[in-house]
């Protein structure tokens, strides 16, 4: 089991930027493909972009191509998201995951607690 702990939320105004963090509390972190879900008030939880192993694959959800990026430092055991061009939509909570079988684009097995992301409009 891994623990995940994600960190860097807040509130921003449309347009501007912010960087997610997710750190991991085990050596063996390079074993899981991690990724990122939001979930929105009101709203299903929704996948927003995920990495393989290595980092050498990124995968998006369509409505944050162009904007997010995702990284992974294995040595460091950390995870990012860089999310540019926020949007009032961006709004959500963020959760990081991981999953050692699969890239989580659509589960996984392991979730943080999530962090709020809010864009002023």
């Amino acid at each position: 089991q891994v623990d995940l702990v994600e960190s860097g939320g807040g509130l921003v105004q449309a347009g501007g930027s912010l960087r997610l963090s997710c750190t991991a509390s085990r050596r063996t972190f390079s074993t899981y493909a991690l990724g990122w879900f939001r979930q929105a008030p009101g709203k299903e939880r929704e996948f927003v972009a995920a990495t393989n192993w290595s980092g050498g694959s990124e995968y998006y959800a369509d409505s944050v191509k162009g904007r997010f990026t995702i990284a992974r430092d294995n040595a460091q055991n950390t995870m990012w998201l860089q999310m540019n061009s926020l949007k009032p939509e961006d709004t959500a909570v963020y959760y990081c995951v991981g999953d050692r079988a699969e890239v989580p684009r659509y589960r996984a097995d392991y979730w943080g607690q999530g962090t709020q992301v809010t864009v002023s409009s």
